[in-house]
């Protein structure tokens, strides 16, 4: 498939994870890594990343214009599709997948491909948690709500206390990037940062690595091309954790 064009498909089914996330299923596969991402192009809108949760599958947290729109679809409606796009996580043989709320969409399939031996899992309440059956049925879930709602009561880093990172041969993280970051430090505390992977989300305009919007200081890498998966030593003395940038250009702290 042509990276550069977007492809016409339509949703068959929708389905309300929690009240704010939604799972759009479409009408035809796309082939994957866990990880990788498409360009999801919602008409007389705009076109933003979105992570794959299955070959047939977007699932979408309501946190802007687009997804607002695209929240307003009902099935039948058609969107555009552009990708895969960027790498994914590597698979290893004893993998500890960390998921903040929707950051759960694209360590879903990594869980699904047999790797992961621990899963955490962490929202802000139980009614946000997002897959937990599902993850349930591949892999030991440990799981954390800041209101205490279900699980361990507080952040899902602290789900990592009573873990032997040395374990795992590797570290996949997807999540709010202030939780990331924390995850970061502390497998860099126990020198295993270049074990540990991290899904990072950037302002995107082209996906393939031409336009430069989504590039990371101080390396340049981008997102789209070089990522949007990246190794936890890369990102040590990186911005990662500390700012992003708007569509302009500008810096925007976390």
């Amino acid at each position: 498939m042509d990276e550069m064009l977007s492809v016409p498909v339509t949703i068959v089914r929708i389905r309300r994870e929690t009240p704010t996330i939604r799972t759009f299923v479409l009408d035809r596969p796309f082939p994957f890594s866990p990880g990788q991402f498409v360009m999801v192009w919602v008409p007389g809108v705009d076109e933003i990343p979105m992570a794959l949760s299955s070959e047939k599958s977007i699932t979408v947290q309501n946190v802007g214009d687009a997804t607002a729109a695209l929240f307003a679809l009902e099935t039948g409606a058609k969107i555009g599709i552009r990708g895969p796009l960027g790498n994914g996580f590597s698979k290893g043989e004893k993998v500890l997948a960390i998921a903040g709320g929707v950051g759960a969409a694209p360590l879903l399939p990594l869980a699904r491909s047999d790797c992961v031996m621990t899963m955490l899992l962490g929202a802000r309440t139980e009614a946000e948690l997002l897959f937990v059956d599902q993850l349930d049925e591949c892999t030991d879930v440990l799981i954390a709500t800041d209101d205490g709602s279900l699980g361990t009561k507080g952040f899902v880093t602290n789900l990592m206390e009573d873990l032997n990172l040395g374990a795992y041969d590797r570290v996949a993280v997807c999540g709010p990037e202030v939780m990331m970051r924390a995850v970061l430090s502390k497998v860099g505390e126990r020198g295993i940062a270049h074990r540990s992977e991290f899904s990072l989300h950037r302002y995107m305009k082209c996906g393939v690595g031409v336009c430069g919007s989504c590039c990371i200081d101080p390396s340049g890498l981008r997102c789209c091309k070089d990522g949007p998966v990246f190794s936890g030593d890369i990102l040590l003395k990186s911005e990662f954790g500390q700012y992003t940038r708007t569509a302009s250009g500008r810096k925007k702290n976390l």
